[in-house]
């Protein structure tokens, strides 16, 4: 029945504010309000329907896809909408575009990498939408190896010109975002070489289509790579495939600023060739990959947190078994089992939210004592982000190891056999999503560095350096290495100081074992590559200590509102307890607990899935996410999920004849010669 709330009676058992904790999911009230107000806006707009984009062939699908960003563009415009507000727009929007790498890549490289005069030419065309640029580094034959890019830039002193060429079949430019169709511009990435002398791979900014007539330039060949996993997904993008031979750019269209970018050491070129080396540290490339990478770790807890508010709703709509003489079924989230799958991922999107926070903190520090030539913290941060990068987004996406969950795919199958609808939401969140597991960075490659981080940071010990920020454990490692717990009953396991010195614990413990492993070879890189899956999991442990710990940090805070504090208390218990259960390996083999104690652990685990359980539905609508954004109709808020399900069946182009097109081909001959065969 259209109007009626079926979920009302879930939402009345809720023991705490659910607007405080909007605040609290939000950020600040400022945040709440902004994006509450834009995501109401998005929704209320016929132009960004959604719902059919999963039956929408390729070319209808991009081209829809063009006229919702012009659109959005125009509506930014109309309404004055501040930067924040106009990216809140765009990720309401919920649709990959050619903007995405536009205002997320191009325009961000010409403010970290140009000269003034570059970013003066450049950036106000850029803010104005007067050219499109997107970001080409990744290549054919390479991508997490940035030093191997082939693509070359040659100077030309003759001419006062780089020639921009593509010397073989594996140094076309692959999966730049916005490139195959719409950029007018890109940020290309070439091996800079200058009187034969072949100085590393550097940034240009290289035109490839006529602002006249849309078509390439001379010299360029360019295209789509073509479709890519799931329905609708990430096929709205136009990845693309680029190709030069021997275009000619002017030497200033180089981005010569004397500062680093990503994994880039950049140069000046002077008129007469020669080249200018920066004397800025190369530590200096971990500031942006900061900020890259926690913006990356904010939208996982974006992406679990939908797919968990679509599977905890369905789960209080649906009812199976358990029915006495006559009366309801069961309501799925009431059983053990539901609750044990569902909850520590509920728990990990708060967790992950507030880990974000911590790292937009992280990203602001980084970026003041850039300011004051003090680069002692980055290398450590720059660890910390790309193992958080790691460690949301497998946990998020896909299993990393076969002990982290695959959060949206286990929301999936949280919803029985209609979470694989395309209606449900969660297909086309996943196709959406996975790919988190491998841009900015692999997620293996990223825990390795993480690894390598943590077994330098051993290795200095002796020598009195401190450790800092989120390996300052690490400085009491004696301690560490043996202490046990002293947990005697199961609430034990809800003090703070005795989860987190147990995870302490643990992580020092397999950092120790994988450093003194490693010290056995003659050639470090030989046991580096021996051990990388025992390296793997002992940056795992380190990675899932951050997030333990900042949650743990986020309960120290003034948290206003009624029963809020003791919901994300509860909600902390279940993520750091979830993960002692499901690497109960580690933390026994390592001796940091008993078996005894990794039951009570298990026992007090169970209670509060019990107390979570009739504040599911609240604790999800804390998350301020319409009807139009989730795009599910298992999620729908009002939670009157069949008739809509039934609706959206009707929808389905199939359908639009009773007899199928191919019928009177195909099947009527078979049925017909059949019944002349048929001995009956």
């Amino acid at each position: 029945m259209e109007g009626v709330d079926y979920l009302a009676p879930e939402r009345n058992k809720a023991q705490f504010d659910v607007e405080e904790m909007k605040i609290v999911w939000a950020g600040s009230r400022n945040a709440f309000e902004v994006s509450d107000r834009i995501s109401r806006l998005v929704a209320s707009d016929p132009a960004f329907r959604k719902d059919n984009r999963a039956v929408l062939g390729r070319k209808e699908l991009f081209k829809n896809t063009l006229k919702k960003a012009a659109h959005a563009w125009k509506r930014i415009i109309e309404l004055r909408l501040t930067e924040e507000e106009a990216s809140k727009l765009r990720f309401y929007v919920d649709e990959p575009a050619f903007t995405d790498l536009h205002w997320g890549m191009f325009v961000p490289a010409i403010k970290g990498q140009g000269t003034e005069e570059q970013q003066q030419k450049w950036l106000p065309l850029a803010y104005k939408m007067q050219i499109i640029g997107c970001y080409a580094q990744t290549e054919l034959g390479h991508g997490s190896n940035v030093q191997g890019l082939e693509t070359t830039a040659t100077f030309d002193p003759q001419t006062d010109e780089f020639v921009i060429h593509s010397p073989t079949l594996t140094s076309s430019k692959w999966w730049p975002g916005g490139l195959g169709k719409v950029s007018t511009h890109a940020v290309v990435y070439a091996r800079l070489i200058t009187d034969g002398q072949d100085h590393g791979v550097h940034g240009f900014i290289v035109q490839l289509r006529s602002l006249d007539d849309h078509l390439p330039l001379p010299g360029i060949t360019i295209g789509d790579i073509g479709m890519k996993f799931g329905n609708g997904a990430y096929n709205t993008m136009d990845n693309g495939v680029l190709r030069f031979d021997n275009v000619r750019i002017p030497r200033n269209q180089m981005l010569m600023r004397l500062v680093l970018f990503r994994s880039i050491m950049v140069l000046q070129v002077t008129r007469e060739g020669k080249c200018v080396r920066s004397n800025v540290p190369r530590q200096l490339v971990y500031g942006t990959m900061v900020y890259v990478r926690q913006s990356i770790v904010s939208d996982a807890s974006c992406a679990l947190s939908r797919a968990v508010c679509i599977a905890t709703r369905y789960s209080a709509v649906r009812r199976q078994f358990g029915s006495t003489n006559g009366g309801l079924e069961t309501q799925v989230i009431d059983y053990k089992t539901q609750q044990a799958r569902l909850f520590p991922l509920l728990a990990s999107a708060y967790a992950f939210r507030f880990v974000g926070e911590w790292l937009k903190w992280l990203y602001m520090d980084v970026t003041q004592r850039l300011q004051a030539n003090d680069f002692s913290t980055l290398p450590e941060a720059h660890a910390c982000t790309a193992g958080l990068k790691s460690l949301t987004t497998s946990a998020t996406a896909v299993k990393l190891t076969s002990l982290l969950q695959d959060g949206i795919e286990e929301c999936r199958k949280l919803c029985g056999g209609h979470g694989y609808l395309c209606s449900s939401g969660l297909p086309e969140l996943f196709a959406v999503y996975v790919p988190t597991c491998t841009y900015e960075g692999d997620n293996i490659v990223l825990l390795l560095q993480v690894a390598r981080h943590l077994v330098k940071t051993i290795s200095q010990l002796g020598s009195g350096k401190k450790p800092v920020g989120t390996t300052a454990y690490m400085g009491r490692v004696e301690h560490l290495m043996q202490c046990r717990s002293d947990v005697q009953k199961a609430e034990d396991w809800l003090k703070p100081n005795v989860v987190l010195e147990v995870f302490e614990a643990r992580a020092a413990r397999m950092s120790v074992a994988c450093a003194q492993t490693l010290s056995k070879f003659t050639n470090p890189e030989e046991g580096f590559l021996e051990h990388s899956a025992d390296l793997v999991e002992a940056a795992v442990a380190h990675c899932q200590l951050i997030v333990v710990s900042k949650f743990f940090d986020k309960l120290q805070q003034d948290i206003p509102g009624k029963g809020v504090k003791p919901q994300l208390q509860i909600l902390c218990g279940i993520y750091a307890l979830f993960l002692l259960h499901k690497h109960q390996g580690d933390f026994l083999s390592t001796g940091c607990i008993t078996p005894k104690q990794a039951s009570l652990a298990n026992d007090q685990l169970r209670s509060l899935y019990s107390q979570v359980c009739p504040n599911a539905i609240a604790l999800v609508d804390a998350f301020n996410y319409t009807d139009h954004y989730l795009g599910s109709v298992l999620g729908r808020y009002d939670g009157n999920v069949y008739p809509k399900l039934y609706e959206e069946a009707w929808k389905d182009p199939l359908n639009d004849s009773v007899v199928p097109a191919g019928y009177h081909e195909y099947v009527r001959p078979m049925l017909k010669q059949q019944l002349r065969n048929a001995r009956l």
